[in-house]
């Protein structure tokens, strides 16, 4: 199963234009709450991710991760040393990468970034999605959609109000 979990603006951006996720941060949380991040960490095998996102994810203080994380990209050769044994690069045709990584016993994938996300919706490769409504508008960024030829079908199974500023959809795949 591959799955979506993804913060996205009002107006469909995942990110501002420079790829800047800050905007996450203001909005308000009182009890410092991952609004079930952890939770769906722990549900999955391993997590599918852009180079882009692997670099934004550099930049935090630590490694989030303790699952298996495989890096679509066909312009890095190498990752960081500190990542030996936490991150893998893949690259290749999206169908064959999932092959070898169900093969491995990885079966719950999470997918992640933008562009990413978008291979994998063209391929109609994504099962669940799991999207936080974060109210605000950013007015420009990168999209968490982009262009879609073919129609995909969802039906949302769940909604949960976390707060004025955050409402998360379940959505599930109908083929």
């Amino acid at each position: 199963m591959n799955i979506v979990y993804i913060a996205v603006s009002l107006d469909g951006y995942i990110a501002g234009p420079d790829g800047d996720i800050k905007w996450l941060n203001t909005i308000p949380n009182e009890n410092n709450s991952d609004h079930g991040f952890g939770e769906f960490i722990d549900s999955i095998d391993g997590i599918v991710m852009g180079r882009k996102t692997y670099e934004k994810v550099l930049e935090f203080n630590e490694w989030p991760y303790d699952k298996p994380v495989y890096v679509l990209t066909n312009t890095l050769d190498i990752l960081s040393v500190e990542l030996k044994n936490k991150a893998k690069i893949v690259s290749g045709k999206l169908k064959d990468i999932l092959k070898d990584l169900n093969s491995r016993g990885l079966e719950n994938l999470y997918i992640d970034g933008g562009v990413t996300i978008q291979s994998f919706l063209k391929e109609d490769l994504i099962d669940e999605m799991i999207i936080s409504y974060v109210s605000l508008i950013l007015g420009e960024g990168i999209p968490l959609f982009g262009e879609i030829k073919n129609q995909l079908n969802f039906k949302c199974e769940k909604i949960e109000y976390i707060s004025p500023y955050l409402v998360k959809h379940w959505y599930k795949r109908v083929r």
